[in-house]
């Protein structure tokens, strides 16, 4: 059995100093249970206030082992980033650790959720939609391999995250059932997709939701919601930038910078 405070704890100091780790720091997470116990060690451990939360879909290969069609990791305050107008977004990541950027939808949401109902699903979460918006997951580990491991090591090192970037808004989200998208690193097309707004975003939303709930806490107001990447995910290292262009919308451009040492 993996040792949460073990493994949070070497995570959570890589990630403060800005460095790689070369190899998982001990044994990964075999259940669901074991990888949140670790997240949530880590979450204690790191002085940022969580505002908000990214969403990914566990592979098929991996759904026998971790039966959840989703799993969450936090985005914390500092790495929210919401770009002004023709402005590329500034995002650390681990130099020698994981590193991609994923054309995302952004959900802010609009009021704390009640607590105990954990029976949310794409057709009952509207109420909790402030605002959808184009964006970008910047995801980041100290390790390299965290993906290839499995979802038990992604959730245990925050999911993977290491930024939100919350672009223009989608005024007529509730007109639309799918948005098609592209995504540019340093000018080059790397990926094209589109995302089903129902199930897509308000999926994504709907777990979370109901993950919160299940783990004695609840969604508050003007948290972001970061629902699944779009066009793949696409690796990326310090010094290049990505353009993520969704038909219709609009587009989110980020600069991709070294992480330094933080206050971690």
């Amino acid at each position: 059995m993996s040792n949460p405070q073990e493994i949070s704890a070497q995570f959570t100091a890589a990630r403060a100093a800005g460095r790689s780790l070369p190899a998982y720091p001990g044994t990964p997470p075999a259940t669901l249970a074991e990888a949140y116990a670790v997240q949530a060690a880590a979450i204690a451990r790191w002085p940022d206030a969580v505002a908000g939360w990214k969403v990914a879909r566990v592979a098929p290969a991996f759904a026998a082992q971790f039966p959840e069609e989703r799993l969450i990791g936090p985005a914390f305050a500092a790495n929210i980033h919401r770009p002004g107008a023709g402005t590329a977004a500034q995002c650390p990541v681990f130099e020698g650790g994981f590193a991609a950027v994923e054309a995302e939808v952004v959900i802010v949401v609009a009021q704390d959720a009640p607590a105990g109902k954990a029976d949310w699903t794409a057709d009952t979460v509207a109420p909790f939609v402030k605002s959808m918006h184009i964006g970008v997951e910047v995801a980041s580990s100290p390790l390299a391999t965290l993906n290839d491991i499995g979802p038990g090591a992604v959730i245990s090192d925050f999911g993977n995250n290491w930024g939100v970037v919350v672009g223009p808004e989608i005024p007529n989200w509730r007109e639309l059932e799918t948005i098609d998208v592209e995504t540019f690193i340093d000018g080059a097309s790397v990926g094209t997709g589109k995302v089903a707004i129902q199930a897509g975003p308000l999926g994504a939303l709907a777990f979370t939701l109901n993950k919160r709930v299940q783990q004695g806490a609840v969604l508050k107001a003007g948290d972001v919601i970061s629902t699944g990447m779009i066009t793949g995910v696409h690796d990326i290292r310090a010094g290049q930038a990505s353009r993520h262009v969704f038909a219709g919308v609009g587009e989110v451009a980020v600069q991709i910078t070294k992480a330094a040492a933080t206050a971690g």
